[in-house]
């Protein structure tokens, strides 16, 4: 790059920046509202629509509510995937969707839940809603290769069975599909279908098969639903914390540009523009696309943070090593990109595919959590690996290349043993592990529970309260949340306020009649509720049992997607194995550190394991590329001990920084963030601490334990 490429480079970072600013914080058009004031927010950050349905049958089991409830998820997460469904009592669910303020919209959209049956113009039954296990869209080619859309049908096995009777019986006739009374499509068999699988054509524009899809996914229920209620609700956390939220991510920002101007110079003040330009184009996709943001997606930027960071990091440390060799400052920044590439590309691509598992299977908090680090992930691979690499040539090209302002020198240290303190280091594990299961065996033997369970997964009791006024959320927080945590001991109160009313749903731990009882007098006496107006509910937890099982089944997937592409780029299943074994090893601990300190297990938990897996797996590539390298230089003649000392050496410093700034990040988060906010910071905290510790002392002592055996030959 000559001086006046560099010159441009650096000016069209500048205007680059400019416009990514105005457009995230200002915006265009008449509005003026920026893509930070226009992303999509959970119920936690902005509020959003209640809808309570009724069954109609009075009584109805618990697995048709079960079932009821989970179909009825899928379903509304076609709004947002923060949605979220619930059952209230004995025969009510709830249907939470944040980001709208239109019930009515929503109503009219969703429709009524009532009977869905297939039926032949004589009347005679075919197929019934609950034979349907699933419904969507579908788009293909026709005979002319236009696009053509259609309804794919899946079946149960007992519905594919009566399918199959009834169309063999009935070809060249037509099935009407009948939803709450009205005949909706009548498709006519071409075929007997067999297999459990069929497809409805017909000249659909891809919206009018959709709404067909949903209106069959919706019907196929096995209860029959009548609406009971619905509210505009407002947030969950006020505005005083996402104020402060956004105060903590700037100041966070600022700490971390500075400690890499301060390690890195130059390079680190390039670094510094290409984070900012990332953050903004996160958070500009993020509204493009209408991703929902919660604190579990904030969970997915930081992370993304972290690793922009941390393939910063790697090629700075890469740069230095070229410098200490002699190399020129122009040859050094030319092989320091280029030899951190592979970690970089191997690291992310490996989280990127995690993700990507747990978007299309996992389900609420794990697919919003899934979509902004996909997100993310991108953009920093793209900032660091493009923009950084542009503004650095550019400084260089326009005059700056005195070495001293590329490369603080360090003083060469003597190399740590960690082979040969792997008994040590491994036994602090067996320790730490053992402590915390038998830690938290005591607490469910004593009757406290093996964890603090939150209302997303245990349930709860709501009650609704009419005020003598109208509070603000803020108002709630400073005047409400105190008497009632007093009154029933639980310390994670959930508020939703119903917009332009008097009426406040107040969720907690489950009530008995005593505290029940003790909570009404407690608001009628203290904050002038209307005595007449509380009622009070049980609730289940907003994570089904069925969301729990998709997002095992999504994150044990994503783990052998993530084996299978580490032996493939490593050529070696002990690479494999070990990052799969460090991985459930940095897991465990996070969870045994909720055991211990008995923060609430909700939905910001799926947040934080999902975030230390990204970190886990992507620290332990950066080691073993390094190992991956030194086998290629030695060739057969190996000393492994010399060789993985070395290269855990040689990262040392990269650990360290990358988990030190990320954790700067969430530090001020956690300083300045309200209770909820505190919760969610400190597990993310202490799991990427014990990160840090895992990838220097374990990762690679696996690899090496796996390769040599246990004594030295």
């Amino acid at each position: 790059m000559n001086k006046k490429r560099g010159t441009i480079t650096l000016i069209s970072a500048v205007i680059l920046l400019g416009v990514l600013v105005f457009t995230t914080v200002l915006g265009w058009g008449a509005t003026g509202s920026g893509a930070m004031k226009n992303i999509k927010l959970g119920l936690d950050l902005a509020g959003g629509v209640s809808v309570t349905y009724e069954a109609n049958e009075k009584k109805p089991s618990a697995a048709d509510m079960a079932d009821t409830i989970y179909k009825l998820q899928k379903r509304v997460e076609n709004y947002s995937t923060e949605a979220s469904v619930y059952q209230e009592g004995d025969n009510r669910i709830n249907i939470e969707i944040p980001g709208v303020t239109d019930a009515n919209a929503i109503l009219e959209e969703l429709g009524k839940p009532g009977a869905l049956t297939f039926a032949l113009d004589d009347g005679t039954e075919v197929l019934t809603g609950a034979d349907i296990a699933n419904a969507q869209a579908s788009a293909g080619q026709d005979d002319l290769n236009n696009t053509e859309y259609s309804v794919q049908l899946d079946l149960t096995d007992e519905g594919a069975v009566k399918f199959e009777e009834a169309t063999t019986a009935n070809v060249g006739k037509a099935i009407n599909i009948i939803y709450d009374g009205d005949v909706i499509s009548s498709p006519v068999v071409n075929q007997a279908i067999t297999g459990g699988q069929a497809y409805i054509t017909g000249n659909f524009t891809h919206d009018e098969a959709e709404n067909l899809a949903s209106t069959i996914r919706i019907g196929g229920l096995k209860l029959e639903l009548t609406e009971l209620r619905s509210n505009v609700v407002g947030a969950q956390l006020g505005e005083d914390a996402i104020r402060t939220s956004i105060m903590a991510g700037i100041i966070g920002l600022i700490l971390v540009i500075l400690f890499m101007i301060f390690v890195y110079k130059l390079p680190g003040a390039a670094s510094g523009i290409a984070l900012m330009i990332y953050i903004c184009l996160v958070l500009v996709i993020i509204n493009a696309f209408d991703v929902t943001l919660t604190l579990p997606g904030i969970a997915g930027i930081i992370l993304g943070i972290g690793m922009a960071v941390d393939a910063n990091v790697i090629i700075f440390a890469r740069v230095k090593e070229e410098m200490c060799k002699g190399m020129s400052v122009r040859v050094a920044l030319k092989d320091g990109f280029s030899k951190a590439l592979s970690a970089i590309v191997d690291g992310n691509v490996t989280t990127l595919i995690a993700a990507a598992v747990l978007w299309m299977l996992g389900s609420g908090t794990v697919k919003g959590f899934a979509q902004t680090l996909v997100v993310s992930i991108i953009v920093s691979m793209f900032t660091a690996l493009v923009v950084t690499r542009l503004i650095v040539n550019a400084f260089y090209a326009v005059g700056i290349q005195k070495q001293s302002l590329y490369y603080r020198p360090l003083r060469e240290k003597k190399l740590i043993d960690f082979v040969g303190k792997r008994p040590v280091f491994f036994l602090i594990s067996l320790i730490v592990m053992v402590a915390g299961f038998a830690y938290m065996g005591f607490n469910a033997g004593s009757g406290k529970g093996a964890f603090a369970y939150s209302l997303e997964f245990e349930g709860g009791t709501a009650t609704k309260v009419t005020f003598d006024k109208e509070y603000s959320i803020d108002e709630i927080d400073k005047e409400v949340v105190p008497v009632v945590e007093e009154v029933t001991g639980d310390n994670n109160v959930q508020i939703q306020r119903v917009a332009d009313s008097n009426e406040v749903v107040i969720k907690t731990v489950t009530l008995d009649v005593e505290k029940r009882e003790a909570l009404n007098t407690a608001l009628v006496d203290e904050l002038n509720a209307e005595a007449e107006s509380i009622m009070a509910e049980n609730i289940s937890s907003t994570v089904s049992n069925e969301m729990k099982r998709d997002a095992v089944n999504a994150l044990a997937i994503a783990s052998i997607c993530m084996l299978l592409y580490i032996w493939f780029r490593f050529k070696d299943i002990r690479f494999a194995t070990s990052a799969i074994i460090a991985l459930l090893h940095d897991v465990a601990i996070v969870v045994l550190f909720y055991a211990i300190s008995r923060i609430t297990v909700g939905n910001t938990f799926i947040a934080v394991i999902l975030t230390i897996v990204g970190y886990s797996i992507n620290a332990t590539i950066v080691i073993f590329d390094r190992i991956r390298e030194e086998l290629r230089l030695k060739a057969k003649r190996t000393d492994y001990k010399e060789l993985v000392n070395k290269s855990i050496n040689q990262t040392l410093t990269r650990s360290i920084y990358t988990n030190l700034t990320t954790i700067i990040m969430v530090i001020v988060l956690y300083i300045l963030g309200v209770s909820s906010i505190k919760e969610f910071a400190l597990p993310l905290i202490a799991g990427i601490a014990w990160g840090t510790y895992s990838s220097v002392c374990i990762t690679g002592l696996l690899w090496f334990t796996m390769k040599k055996g246990w004594k030295k030959k």
